[in-house]
C-alpha cells in the first residue's frame, strides 16, 4: 500500500489570530478539525499508512490523532524543529520509501479520490504528478485591450481561469534526488524537474469539491457551507 505524507507543519500566518494557539490543520470545520476530513477521505480511498509531517504546535496534532487507530489507519510522524519547506519536511522519510507515494496538504478540503491520482501517476511514467483544479480568479480592475492606440474592448473585473495547484501530488522515490532541507515543491522541486527536462504529469480534478483553507475568508466560507449542510439534515 502506498504511503501518504500529509503536510501539517506550517504556521498558518494568513489565518492569524486564529492560528496563534491552534495549528491550521486543527482549526474546526463544523465539529471536526480540517485534518480529520483529510484523513477520513484518504481512508475512504483505500490509504491506511499515513505520515503526518508536523512542526508548529505539533503536540496538539499528535494528541488528537495519536496512532490513527480511531480512524482505522496507521499514523506515524515526521517532526521538524525548524521550518524545512513543503518538500524538505518529508526528506527525513525517504529511507522508508521504495514505491510510488503521495503528498497531500493538511489544510485542503476535498472529496477527490487520491487513488485515481496514484493510478494515473503510475501509468504516466513520470517522476511526479500534480493534481490540478480549474479555478476562476476575478481580477480587481477593469481590463482594456488596445489596438492602434484606441480601446478595442473593455471588460470590467474579468474572471481569469487557470489550472491551479490542488495540493495533492504523486511521486516516484527518485524525487528525493531533487529535495533538500528547506526546499518547497512549488518553488523549487517542480521548476528543477522542468529544468532537467523531466516531464510532470497533470491530473485534473473535474467535478470534485476542493478548497484551500489558506485565508480567513476561506475558513469563514467553508464553515458557512458546513452550517447550511447541517441545517438541511434536520
Amino acid at each position: 500500500m502506498a504511503r501518504v505524507f500529509v503536510l501539517c507543519g506550517g504556521k498558518g500566518t494568513r489565518l492569524r489570530p486564529l492560528t496563534y494557539t491552534i495549528p491550521k490543520p486543527m482549526l474546526p470545520v463544523g465539529k471536526k478539525p480540517i485534518l480529520e476530513f483529510v484523513i477520513r477521505n484518504l481512508k475512504r480511498n483505500g490509504f491506511s499508512e499515513i505520515t503526518l509531517a508536523v512542526g508548529y504546535l505539533k503536540e496538539q496534532i499528535k494528541a488528537h490523532f495519536t496512532d490513527g487507530s480511531k480512524w482505522g489507519v496507521k499514523i506515524d510522524y515526521l517532526e521538524e524543529k525548524n521550518e524545512l519547506g513543503t518538500a524538505g519536511s518529508i526528506f527525513a522519510g525517504k529511507g522508508s520509501i521504495k514505491d510510488p507515494f503521495l503528498v497531500v496538504m493538511g489544510d485542503h478540503l476535498t472529496n477527490a479520490n487520491a487513488q485515481k491520482l496514484l493510478q494515473a501517476h503510475k501509468k504516466s511514467g513520470c517522476l511526479a504528478t500534480i493534481a490540478l483544479k480549474k479555478q476562476g480568479v476575478p481580477l480587481e480592475y477593469g481590463v482594456a485591450k488596445i489596438t492602434g492606440g484606441t480601446v478595442a474592448s473593455f471588460e470590467e473585473k474579468p474572471i481569469i481561469e487557470n489550472y491551479v495547484n490542488a495540493g495533492m501530488y504523486a511521486f516516484e522515490p527518485e524525487i528525493f534526488n531533487y529535495i533538500t532541507d528547506g526546499s518547497d515543491f512549488a518553488r523549487d522541486v517542480f521548476p528543477a524537474l522542468l529544468k532537467a527536462k523531466k516531464k510532470i504529469n497533470a491530473f485534473v480534478f473535474e467535478d470534485e469539491f476542493w478548497m484551500d483553507i489558506g485565508r480567513t475568508a476561506d475558513y469563514e466560507e467553508i464553515n458557512r457551507i458546513m452550517s447550511i449542510m447541517e441545517m438541511t439534515k434536520e
